[in-house]
């Protein structure tokens, strides 16, 4: 029997394990099939405090996981849960055709980005193409360029206004006529002369994956079919996030894109399971947010079990 399963290994992930393993609770963190999570494909993080000239992701999320382990987390590298059980006590998981009973559970599952679906996209990921301007728009690669913004709701204005602080100009690519932005965040991004609509619109190809750089984009009009290049040192993809929530799905109250409500710091409707990270947050979605709630869920989670105790 476990006290504390954790699965995820991003920042909400490693920073329950070092809360939880410093109460002696002695917690298996299950890393999934990508240890470190979103944050490990980043090249350089600029605004995680302490780190004054920047941290190579990677670097970062290795440093918090030998520190979980330091105080003795179980680190299982690769791991996912195939399905879960929370509807009594213990939670049950099932590992790889094995059964795991633990008495609390912390879901750090985080979320993945939606992408265009363009084999270019991937090539080109980290060489100009990226899905946080908040943690990429500063780079001087992107300073006096003409950049790209994908998408039409709140997160694609956000991210378009956000980097006409760096931009010479920003184009607004939707598929659409109108934003399906809320009408203040709309508003504000078409009432900025750097911000310039491409309505209608597709992208089909990021140029040049030949020079491994972002030189520009293939559009295409969905209405007249009429193709056209356009060129922009940077593509900013902003057309959702998608929680890693499946195998809750009908157990944990989410709300209807599928992340995990929560209650009272990091309670979930169910008792004994928390959440923490990505997979419950579709607002903020920043490193040091995620290691916040982490800190918290796995504060949660310890005064759970003594109160279990008494």
């Amino acid at each position: 029997m476990e006290k504390v399963v954790i699965i995820g290994s991003g920042c909400a992930g490693y920073t329950a394990a070092i809360y939880t393993a410093r109460a002696n609770l002695n917690p298996l963190l299950l890393t999934g099939q990508m240890p470190g999570g979103l944050l490990t494909t980043t090249t350089t993080v600029e605004n995680y405090p302490g780190f004054p000239e920047g941290v190579d992701g990677f670097e970062l999320m290795m440093n918090m996981q030998k520190q979980a382990e330091r105080f003795g987390t179980r680190v299982q590298l690769g791991v996912t849960v195939d399905e879960a059980d929370l509807s009594g006590t213990p939670i049950k998981l099932k590992v790889g055709g094995e059964t795991i009973e633990t008495q609390t559970l912390i879901i750090a599952t985080g979320a993945g980005h939606r992408r265009l679906g363009l084999e270019s996209e991937d090539k080109l990921e980290n060489h100009g193409v990226t899905y946080c301007a908040t943690c990429d728009g500063a780079f001087p690669r992107y300073r006096d360029k003409p950049l790209v913004v994908v998408g039409g709701g709140d997160s694609a204005c956000e991210e378009a206004n956000y980097l006409t602080r760096f931009g010479s100009e920003v184009y607004l690519i939707h598929r659409r006529d109108e934003l399906r932005a809320s009408k203040i965040m709309a508003d504000r991004a078409l009432s900025n002369p750097k911000i310039k609509p491409v309505w209608d619109t597709v992208v089909t190809e990021i140029l040049d994956v030949e020079s491994n750089d972002v030189t520009g984009v293939k559009l295409k009009n969905v209405k007249s079919g009429e193709e056209s290049t356009l060129d922009c040192t940077g593509v900013f993809v902003a057309i959702g996030h998608v929680p890693h929530t499946q195998i809750f799905k009908g157990q944990l109250d989410m709300n209807e894109e599928g992340y995990i409500n929560r209650t009272e710091g990091s309670r979930t409707n169910i008792p004994g399971v928390f959440v923490a990270g990505d997979c419950s947050d579709h607002v903020y979605r920043q490193a040091i947010t995620a290691a916040g709630m982490g800190c918290q869920a796995g504060i949660d989670a310890e005064r759970y079990l003594a109160d279990l105790e008494h």
